[in-house]
């Protein structure tokens, strides 16, 4: 009955092949809530009554499904193992929802609902976002429970099937349910690593918000031997007003978008994070705020992104003029930044450059609000030396991340410091097709969350 036996049991539950046949029947579920097709809905509630409910219920967990009070959102189980009045209560959190499959854009031999192992990668859809994270916390409790017996520590757990549309519902249930939610502390994992062979551990996210750019200038499409320079143009007028939002090398000049919040203890936790190396793009040292690293302006900075441009029929051009263009866009933000203010924010800095006629479009899907805790937290250098006892002192820890998650309903409605500890990596194509785990950190994150549940439910 020892931390290391935990850790052993945990990493036998991986090598021998369980792991991965557990993580494949989760990834059967085509449990896509951006999907509004009936079925896809199914999927998402047989998910909570099939997937996890039984398995929560063999580790003791007293369990409701309850539906969303949003109609666009799916099913949430809610859930708790209690075992003394006067022990800790860690509450911990998944969603078992995922994009929609693309399933004729994976690459041959791949598909989305199906594990297909290659090398050190399993695919499929939903194994980093997020039904194997959630799955390496579910076993890693069952692991400490095995080998102690008990687990000395309440625990209480949320799986929701609506993160990918905005996690719509969940500030509502929270507040409905938030007697049954109370806790110290909400330790879960989403999102990557910093780097794939070192652990990284993160407080908060940035923010984001969704708009529309549209202008139209008349009606119609008409030829532009006869109508050109006559009529304006607003594709040229939208990438202008475009142009007027960052400067060329991405330099935010919308006053209200440019954070105050960088401190000096925000700075010095982010100083030594690595953003380059591993998989993915080649990281660009000359884009973004110049004055920052390449660190803070992921982590502690404000981004704007066009995500998708348009203006008449891109695949099949013909010699007109566009009535109309339009461009949706992104502005992720850290802690300081005032939601509310972000479009207004816009429409005054796009008429002081001349662009009134431009309009903003603001999306209706739901988005997550900015959130941070203290790299001095208590409950951070906590987690943080238990996860260096782990892995032999590898560590990095974020005060936020760089995405988004919806941590603001853990803080701000729950009261909760909130500590994530992610088990995948930033080349995993979530969200995109061939989207992977990698078997190293899934076992590694076995052990980090296993040592984790030990040490909290040891005396003292």
């Amino acid at each position: 009955m020892t931390r290391q036996a935990a850790l052993t049991r945990v990493s036998d539950y991986f090598d021998d092949g369980t792991f991965r046949a557990e993580l494949a029947h989760l990834v059967t579920f085509r449990s896509e809530s951006q999907n509004p097709d009936d079925a896809a809905r199914a999927e998402c509630r047989r998910y909570l009554d099939e997937a996890m409910e039984p398995r929560l219920r063999r580790l003791g967990f007293d369990c409701e499904i309850v539906d969303n009070p949003d109609p666009r959102g799916g099913p949430l189980l809610i859930g708790e193992r209690h075992e003394g009045d006067d022990l800790t209560t860690i509450l911990t959190y998944g969603h078992g929802d995922t994009v929609r499959g693309q399933d004729a854009m994976w690459r041959e031999g791949l598909t989305p609902w199906q594990i297909v192992e290659e090398g050190e990668r399993l695919y499929g859809r939903g194994t980093a976002d997020n039904k194997g994270q959630h799955l390496v916390n579910i076993a890693a409790l069952e692991a400490v429970l095995a080998e102690r017996g008990h687990l000395g520590f309440n625990v209480r757990i949320v799986i929701e099937m609506s993160e990918e549309v905005g996690s719509v519902g969940l500030p509502e249930t929270f507040e409905r349910h938030k007697d049954r939610l109370a806790a110290d502390v909400l330790i879960a994992s989403d999102g990557p690593r910093l780097q794939p062979d070192v652990p990284t551990m993160f407080m908060g996210s940035r923010g984001g918000t969704a708009f529309d750019l549209v202008v139209e200038t008349h009606e119609g499409a008409h030829h532009s031997g006869n109508w050109g320079g006559l009529l304006s143009d607003p594709a040229m007028i939208l990438a202008h007003a475009l142009a007027s939002i960052t400067d060329r090398r991405g330099q935010i000049k919308v006053p209200e978008w440019r954070p105050t919040s960088l401190t000096d203890s925000v700075r010095a936790a982010l100083a030594d994070l690595p953003v380059t190396g591993g998989e993915g793009p080649e990281v660009n040292p000359d884009w973004g705020e110049e004055s920052l690293t390449p660190a803070e302006r992921v982590f502690g900075w404000n981004s704007f992104a066009i995500l998708a441009m348009v203006s008449g029929v891109p695949d099949a051009p013909v010699n007109a003029i566009s009535g109309w263009a339009r461009a949706t866009c992104q502005l992720r933000y850290v802690v300081g930044t005032d939601p509310e203010e972000v479009i207004p924010a816009l429409r005054r800095h796009l008429d002081a450059e001349g662009f009134e006629n431009v309009e903003i479009r603001a999306h209706d899907r739901g988005f997550f609000a900015a959130t941070r805790l203290d790299p001095d937290h208590p409950w951070v250098e906590r987690i943080g030396a238990s996860i260096r006892e782990t892995s032999g002192g590898a560590l990095h820890v974020l005060p936020n991340l760089a995405g988004s998650l919806p941590n603001d309903s853990f803080t701000d409605i729950l009261g909760l410091p909130t500590i994530w500890v992610p088990h995948s990596y930033r080349g995993c194509s979530q969200h995109a097709p061939n989207e992977h785990v990698l078997k190293g950190v899934s076992r590694d994150g076995l052990r980090i969350m296993a040592g984790i549940f030990w040490d909290l439910g040891e005396p003292g």
